[in-house]
C-alpha cells in the first residue's frame, strides 16, 4: 500500500508541475490534484475539510487582505508614486548589490516579524514594486524578497525553536545562539548567489515595465510626507514586535488600518473613495492570493492523506545511521512538497528528537538542523504562502520564483549541514 501511495504521489506532483508550467489556472490544478489524492486514499473528506478550514484561516486573511487593501489606498492617493520617485533613482545606483541587499533586509525584518507570509506581505508590497521601478525584472524582485523569509529561524517566537528548547531543557535563546552562525552564513551565501544569478541572467537592471502600476511618473514632484506614508505601517509593526516601542505592538491588519486613517488625514482624500478602494483591495486579495493558498492547502491535504509525512519519518527511524543527512534532507524535501517549513520541521522533531543521542547528535543540533532545513525548503517551494504572495505582487508564476531561489537555497542547506552536522 505504501508503494502504491508513493507512486500516486510522484504521478500527482509530475502532473501538477506539467499543468502549472503550461499555465493552466493554478487554483483548478491544485484543487483537482488534492481532491484526487484524497479520493484515491479513500478519505475525500480530508480534502473537503481542508478547503473549508483554509477559507477561514484568520491570520493569513487578516494579513494579506489588509496589506493589499492598504496598497490599493496608496495607489489611489498617489503616495506610492512619491515613494517610487524618491527612492527609484537611489536604488539604481546600488548596482549589483541591490538584490542581495533586499534579501538581507527582508531576512532582518523577518526576525522581528516571524511570520514568513506576514513579512512577505508587509515588506513585499513596498519593496517588490520599488525594485521593479528600479529596473529589476519582476520575477527577480519577487525572488529577492522570498529568499529572505526564513529569518524567522532566529526568532524566539518560532514554534520549532520553542519545541527544541523544551526537549533539550535549555532556553530558547540558547537554541538560537547554537545555530545563529550557521544561519547567518547560509543567508549570506544565498543572497550573494541570487545576486550573481541576477547579473548572469541580466535581471538586475534595465527592466522597463509595460504595466502602468510599475511605471514611474517623472512629472510628479516628490512630497516627502506622502512618500513616508507607505512606510508607516511597516515601522509600526517593526517597532512593536521588536519591543523597542511596546505600546505599538499590534497585528499587521491593525497597523495597515491605522496607516489608511493616516493617509486619509495627511493627503486629505475622500474617506468614501478610500474606503471603497480599501475594501475592493481586500476582496481582490482573497480572490487572487488567498484563493491560491486555499487551493494549495487542499493539495497538501491530499499529500497527507497518502501518508507522505509518516513515510519519511518511519524511514528515518528505521535507518538511524543516516539521521544527520535524513534530518536535513527529510524536512527540506517535505517542505518543498507541502509548502510549509513549520509542518515539516515539527513533524520530524516531535518524532525524532527523543532519539537524537542514539543518532550521535545533541537535541539542539539535530532539532536546529531539521527546523532550518524545513525553512529553507519552504523558501524554494512554489506552494508556500510567502511565494504565492510575492509572486502575486510581481504578477509572475511561483514556479519561476522556485527556479531562481533553488540554487542559493541548496547552497544554504549545504552550509547548514556542514556547520551543524559535521
Amino acid at each position: 500500500m505504501e508503494i502504491f501511495n508513493f507512486f500516486i504521489l510522484i504521478i500527482a506532483i509530475l502532473i501538477v508541475g506539467y499543468f502549472l508550467k503550461k499555465q493552466y489556472d493554478t487554483k483548478v490544478v491544485l484543487l483537482s490534484a488534492g481532491v484526487f489524492m484524497a479520493i484515491i486514499s479513500l478519505n475525500p473528506m480530508m480534502a473537503l475539510n481542508a478547503f473549508a478550514d483554509a477559507m477561514t484561516t484568520g491570520g493569513l486573511i487578516q494579513v494579506i487582505c489588509s496589506v493589499i487593501g492598504f496598497t490599493e489606498v496608496m495607489k489611489i492617493t498617489g503616495c506610492d508614486k512619491h515613494l517610487f520617485n524618491l527612492l527609484g533613482d537611489i536604488l539604481k545606483k546600488t548596482g549589483i548589490f541591490l538584490i542581495p541587499a533586499s534579501t538581507l533586509l527582508t531576512f532582518s525584518i523577518n526576525i522581528a516579524l516571524p511570520s514568513a507570509s506576514g513579512c512577505a506581505a508587509a515588506l513585499g508590497s513596498i519593496l517588490i514594486p520599488l525594485l521593479i521601478h528600479s529596473g529589476v525584472k519582476p520575477v527577480m524582485a519577487a525572488t529577492a524578497i522570498l529568499l529572505g523569509t526564513y529569518g524567522s529561524v532566529l526568532s524566539p517566537g518560532l514554534a520549532s525553536n520553542i519545541l527544541i528548547a523544551e526537549l533539550a531543557n535549555i532556553s530558547v535563546l540558547e537554541v538560537i545562539n547554537n545555530h545563529k552562525i550557521a544561519v547567518l552564513f547560509s543567508i549570506l551565501i544565498a543572497s550573494l548567489t541570487l545576486g550573481a544569478l541576477a547579473v548572469y541572467l541580466e535581471e538586475h537592471k534595465g527592466y522597463v515595465s509595460d504595466n502602468e502600476s510599475f511605471k514611474i511618473d517623472k512629472k510628479i514632484k516628490v512630497n516627502f510626507l506622502f512618500a513616508s506614508i507607505n512606510l508607516i505601517p511597516l515601522f509600526i509593526i517593526i517597532l512593536g514586535f521588536s519591543g523597542l516601542v511596546p505600546s505599538l505592538k499590534m497585528g499587521v491588519a491593525q497597523a495597515m488600518l491605522l496607516g489608511v486613517f493616516i493617509a486619509v488625514i495627511l493627503t486629505r482624500s475622500s474617506p468614501t473613495v478610500v474606503s471603497k478602494k480599501f475594501f475592493d483591495g481586500m476582496g481582490s486579495a482573497y480572490s487572487n492570493i488567498l484563493g491560491i493558498i486555499i487551493a494549495a492547502t487542499v493539495f497538501v491535504s491530499g499529500l497527507k492523506s497518502l501518508g507522505i509525512e509518516e513515510l519519511f519519518i518511519d524511514f528515518m527511524i528505521s535507518n538511524p545511521s543516516i539521521a544527520p543527512i535524513g534530518g536535513t534532507l527529510g524536512p527540506f524535501f517535505l517542505a518543498i512538497v507541502t509548502g510549509s517549513g513549520d509542518v515539516a520541521a515539527l513533524a520530524f522533531n516531535q518524532s525524532l528528537l527523543p532519539f537524537s543521542e542514539s543518532f550521535g547528535m545533541s537535541i539542539e543540533d539535530m532539532g536546529s538542523l531539521s527546523a532550518i532545513s524545513g525553512a529553507i525548503g519552504r523558501t524554494m517551494s512554489p506552494l508556500a504562502g510567502a511565494a504565492i504572495i510575492c509572486a502575486g505582487f510581481a504578477k509572475v508564476s511561483t514556479l519561476e520564483l522556485a527556479k531562481r531561489s533553488s540554487f542559493g537555497m541548496v547552497l544554504a542547506l549545504l552550509c547548514i549541514y556542514i556547520i551543524l552536522a559535521i
